[in-house]
């Protein structure tokens, strides 16, 4: 049945990653190119739970399939089993046993695993937790040939064409139409993050996993970027008197804020 706006149902692919818990304890791997994995509680990646979350609800009010996409180990499976949970119909997991693909081989892995469903919506989260590179999305856009917009704050369904909503600099929004196919990287907050349900819980373990590495699927996962060392930042104190009158004080204060610490 045709809904009010005439928007046709969808098939919208959401790319999912699963990363740390953001309660974990981090400790840097004894290679000192990553931190170690052992002992870590994971979870969706939080703008990718939004991603989810904008998708369903497009599926409820437009009716079409959402379908889940991850690359990542095989621990990610639980991740999956969560947005299948929630409310995905099925679900591609890529599995890759790296944990730190640079944007470039994880948008390669999410592009070929993307062409085979040819769908009229892609939906990333806006950068990940683990890493907050921003870039992954943009990429996939361009790998896949589609139109892209990223910092999504709302999405409407209309004939033809989907409507967004960007957040921009010092509380300005543009309002952007863009043909179909596209691809959007959503930001955090678009909408409340609903909870899988007993009865959601029961429903994914019946839903469909596929499951195809990097060699099924023709593409390369090798990294075009490697990490070289990852460490703590270095903690420094350090004192300085501002002197002169209080006017001279507050003006050298303001500046040190401005210009050394960038707080305002």
């Amino acid at each position: 049945m045709a809904c009010p706006t005439g928007a046709a149902p969808m098939k919208i692919v959401v790319a999912i990653k699963q990363v740390p818990a953001r309660d974990s304890q981090l400790r840097i791997a004894a290679s000192g190119q990553w931190i170690e994995e052992a002992d870590l509680a994971y979870e969706i990646n939080e703008p990718d739970a939004y991603a989810l979350e904008a998708a369903l609800r497009l599926k409820e009010k437009h009716g079409g399939e959402v379908v889940a996409l991850c690359a990542g180990p095989e621990r990610a499976g639980q991740s999956i089993r969560e947005a299948l949970a929630k409310g995905a119909d099925r679900a591609i997991h890529i599995e890759e046993d790296s944990t730190a693909l640079d944007p470039l081989a994880c948008a390669r892995l999410l592009a070929a695993a993307v062409k085979s469903e040819s769908p009229d919506l892609v939906l990333t989260g806006l950068q990940s937790e683990d890493l907050g590179l921003g870039q992954t999305s943009v990429i996939l856009a361009e790998l896949l040939g589609l139109p892209h917009s990223t910092i999504i704050v709302e999405v409407e369904a209309l004939p033809g064409v989907i409507r967004v909503k960007r957040e921009l600099e010092e509380g300005w929004f543009q309002h952007i139409e863009m043909p179909l196919p596209a691809l959007l990287a959503v930001q955090s907050g678009i909408g409340k993050l609903r909870y899988a349900t007993l009865m959601g819980i029961k429903k994914a373990k019946t839903k469909e996993i596929r499951r195809v590495t990097a060699a099924e699927i023709a593409t390369s996962a090798a990294p075009a970027v490697e990490i070289s060392r990852v460490y703590a930042p270095h903690k420094t104190k350090q004192t300085e008197i501002l002197t002169g009158s209080a006017q001279e004080a507050a003006a050298k204060l303001v500046e040190r804020l401005k210009f050394g610490a960038r707080v305002l």
